[in-house]
């Protein structure tokens, strides 16, 4: 290990509401949704019975963290309201945790009730790719239950985040927005943060790939940092392809990340995800 290696001490440890996840090595997170319209029919889920199948499968398979989102933010997706999103989420949530009740729930979400009913049965991490800036009381909910939570980097909204692209320096400004942000939620009495650069949200391809090759400079943060490029359109469009036809591209690019010292991968693929978290392990181990 050399000295740009030991410099910034990222935090290796989650205190997930009393319970530690260990980020000594990289996790899995895995992907599901609860939506008629994410961009990967493989990752939808609607029944009660399939959701808790498609959890115990993905921890199955080696999945630290069950990620359940009920707003799809793909291009063009319907924009829900905040009752429908309740709807289809919160009863997800109960049914994972009462057939895994030591299931690591997080919860892919920008609204504030929505969190804070999860929180409520039992959830301990909030994904929200707004980072606060859709709803106001999403900090002090996420302070109140002491959950850890996921600040994604966006401009914009879901709606419009596609025409917000364009920047002069694309590490660091995303680092300058996650260090008013994480003082933001540390006023707010939040401990546990997750750093995600939003690969695809407010960025053009080459931006993304510009993104990814310079991932290194996030350790400045001292915050695990999550990557979620599964199958996404920065990999089927490169490849003249669709989302269905990226696992590979997925896992190279999942490969590279985690050289580049990333601590969780969000995926809809866990199995192959694992596969290469233990070959990572084999050369860094």
């Amino acid at each position: 290990m050399n000295h740009k290696d030991t410099f910034f001490l990222r935090k290796k440890t989650l205190n997930l509401r009393g319970r530690l996840l260990d980020l000594s090595y990289p996790v899995v997170m895995g992907i599901l949704n609860v939506t008629p319209d994410s961009f990967y029919d493989g990752s939808r889920f609607h029944s009660p019975n399939e959701i808790v199948e498609a959890a115990g499968k993905m921890m199955a398979e080696g999945a630290s963290i069950i990620d359940v989102g009920g707003y799809s933010s793909r291009p063009g997706a319907e924009h829900v309201n905040a009752e429908i999103e309740y709807d289809r989420v919160v009863p997800a949530v109960e049914s994972i945790l009462r057939a895994y009740p030591d299931a690591i729930i997080s919860v892919d979400t920008f609204r504030a009730t929505v969190a804070e009913a999860s929180l409520k049965l039992g959830a301990c991490i909030i994904n929200d790719i707004s980072g606060g800036a859709l709803d106001d009381n999403m900090y002090a909910t996420v302070a109140h239950y002491k959950a850890a939570y996921i600040i994604m980097h966006m401009r914009g909204t879901p709606e419009n985040m596609h025409s917000l692209t364009g920047y002069d320096d694309l590490p660091l400004e995303l680092i300058d927005y996650f260090q008013k942000k994480i003082h933001a939620a540390h006023k707010a009495g939040i401990v546990d943060i997750i750093i995600d650069p939003g690969f695809g949200f407010s960025k053009t391809i080459e931006e993304n790939y510009h993104l990814l090759k310079n991932l290194d400079a996030f350790k400045v943060l001292g915050y695990p940092l999550l990557v979620g490029i599964s199958r996404k359109s920065m990999i089927y469009k490169q490849l003249n392809t669709n989302p269905e036809k990226a696992l590979n591209g997925t896992t190279a690019l999942n490969a590279i990340a985690l050289m580049n010292s990333v601590n969780i991968l969000r995926v809809h693929d866990v199995y192959q995800a694992k596969e290469v978290i233990t070959l990572y392990k084999s050369i860094y181990n």
